[in-house]
């Protein structure tokens, strides 16, 4: 583009509720939300449906990936403050995003891990940044602000809507290369949409580099930050591929990000401090919020897959798509007039305080969660629930997210000094990191009721009839049993089709033959506990092969109980963080002083 960059000042003294550049990173950071949404509905699905993982590895696995792309985002926003500004940091992380969509659609299962992690550090250079130059664009004091990130948050889920509507939908029912391929192609509609306004930002998120420093120094410390950030990508792979070594870096990033923050608030005066104290409650309550929240993308994901039906108000839709998208949906709708609302208030000084409006948030999310417990009471008997309830839940929590989200972006910018306003969205965004990890460990427990070790003896007996003993072990430690389980017995032989046998544990037992390649074995049962042994019978011709091997599980019905208990326990959870963050509102207000 041609003609004039604006000035800080000229950018700041708009008319009206936004400002125009709020529009252009509102195109921006949509897109790249479609596919950030999009790859996250994914993840689960694909792990458990084309990689084979268990739901417990998947849960797993979906919060070492989550973790980790926040986690960089707190990295991305020291080097954007630093060294390469917001604008070169978002340019940079949006060219890393699109190489790893290419690189995953080229081979899904073999390139998966890879092209995450070129995903991981882009998302990290792109999104605190952008999140920041949103809160640049206004004064200090402006009450428009919470409004602005308000409109902000409404760009964020349109694309998240669009996204975890489409993509997931063309991974289960098409193609999962096509849907990688997506991440790439749209990134590369978010960055052009950017570099085609840029220069309406003038000054907001240029280098920070002081302007006597000379350009060949300027330019090696960028290329710098970008070879070393390619460096980093082995390790990055080594972690996300082994969850000890999420473990591992979260236990060390947490305190060392503490311990630079310390450092970095040696240079401010008191009032300062207290703000940024201040911040720090909110960051840390809302590691517990996102890790309740993010079950969205993991075990809800796979309750969506195997739990729920495929109807909703008489429309066919695939679950997986609804649990990806009702909730931007609703943002997209209410966001805007809640904004207003807060506006409204504002004026006639009734505005909820920021750590009120943090406790309404816990207090519809733990709302929300017990309405997903309550789906087990509209189950049928195979254990598939409502599509309507789980979409109500979602509705509700959807307010609290309102509550918290945008309120939470616009506070990091309302409590941090301008130069470390970088830092301190890459730490609301660390904090997500943690509460994505936490999240993954929650799931995981949700998913998978025990740990089953199963062994399958081979008869040396030949006739008609042979015998595979199976015993079963739970090594998890958890103290449930199951009205029925299932068995499921596989033999596979490269120059044979797969054989399945699905057995239901109890003394006696039927064989009930399919078709040439599976047979189903249905015991009677009442009620079998998590550790045992049963003796299964079949034709020799069958149960003649050396490459057996078992697996067990709870039914469906079982796995759905197990869902909602859980759903329950942290229902209970975000209601008593509700109540405290309400409780201690007065004390946390003395620290922020003039900040509403």
């Amino acid at each position: 583009m041609t003609g004039t960059a604006p000035t800080l000042d000229q950018i700041r003294d708009f008319k009206g509720k936004y400002p125009k550049q709020l529009w252009y990173l509102f195109g921006t950071e949509m897109w790249e939300r479609f596919c950030f949404y999009g790859l996250r509905g994914m993840l689960t699905v694909f792990m458990v449906t084309q990689l084979d993982m268990g739901e417990k590895a998947a849960n797993l696995q979906y919060g070492a990936i989550q973790a980790f792309v926040y986690a960089f985002t707190f990295i991305g926003g020291v080097f954007a403050d630093k060294i390469l500004g917001f604008q070169k940091s978002l340019f940079w992380g949006a060219t890393l995003m699109i190489l790893g969509g290419f690189i995953i659609a080229m081979a899904p299962q073999d390139y998966f891990y890879i092209g995450i992690c070129f995903n991981i550090i882009g998302t990290g250079f792109f999104k605190p940044n952008i999140s920041t130059m949103v809160g640049q664009l206004y004064k200090d004091g402006d009450g428009r602000r919470d409004a602005g990130f308000g409109l902000f948050y409404a760009g964020i889920n349109l694309g998240a809507f669009l996204g975890g509507l489409a993509m997931v939908w063309i991974g289960k029912g098409y193609s999962w290369r096509l849907a990688f391929a997506l991440v790439g192609i749209v990134m590369i509609i978010s960055l052009i949409n950017f570099v085609w306004r840029r220069r309406e930002f003038g000054p907001i998120g240029l280098s920070p580099l002081h302007p006597d420093l000379s350009a060949s120094k300027r330019k090696g410390y960028e290329i710098a930050v970008y070879i070393g950030s390619l460096i980093t990508l082995p390790a990055i792979y080594k972690m996300v591929t082994n969850t000890e070594y999420t473990d591992l870096f979260m236990y060390i990033i947490g305190p060392l990000t503490l311990v630079y923050l310390g450092w970095e608030m040696r240079r401010f005066n008191y009032a300062e401090n207290m703000k940024l104290l201040a911040a720090m409650v909110f960051v840390i309550f809302s590691v517990f919020f996102w890790a309740f929240f993010e079950q969205s993308g993991g075990s809800l994901s796979l309750f969506a897959l195997y739990n729920l039906e495929d109807n909703l108000l008489g429309v066919t839709i695939d679950p997986n798509s609804v649990n990806n998208s009702a909730n931007s949906l609703f943002v997209i709708a209410f966001s805007a007039p809640l904004g207003l609302l807060w506006l409204w208030l504002n004026k006639r000084k009734k505005e909820p305080n920021s750590v009120v409006k943090f406790g309404l948030g816990f207090l519809l999310l733990g709302a929300a969660f017990y309405i997903f417990k309550s789906t087990f009471g509209f189950a049928n008997a195979q254990g598939i629930t409502s599509l309507e309830v789980f979409t109500l839940a979602y509705f509700v929590i959807t307010f609290g997210e309102l509550c918290l989200s945008p309120i939470g972006l616009s506070l990091m910018t309302k409590l941090s000094p301008v130069k470390i306003h970088g830092l301190m969205m890459g730490m609301w965004f660390l904090a997500s990191a943690y509460g994505q990890y936490i999240a993954g460990l929650l799931g995981a427990g949700l998913a998978t009721p025990g740990e089953y070790v199963l062994t399958v003896q081979v008869p040396e007996e030949e006739g008609l009839m042979s015998s595979r003993t199976i015993a079963w072990k739970d090594t998890s430690g958890t103290t449930m049993t199951f009205d029925k389980m299932e068995i499921v017995l596989t033999t596979k032989e490269a120059d044979t089709s797969r054989i399945e046998w699905k057995a239901v544990p109890s003394a006696e037992f039927t064989v009930a033959k399919i078709n040439a390649a599976q047979d189903t074995i249905a015991w009677k049962v009442t009620e079998i506990p998590n550790n045992g042994s049963a003796t299964l019978s079949l034709p020799s011709k069958l149960m003649a092969r050396k490459d057996m091997e078992a697996s067990i599980a709870p039914r469906s019905i079982e796995r759905l109980k197990c869902y909602t208990d859980g759903y329950g326990k942290l229902g209970l959870y975000a209601l008593i963080a509700g109540v405290a963050l309400i409780l201690i509102s007065p004390l946390v207000r003395k620290l922020m002083r003039e900040v509403h």
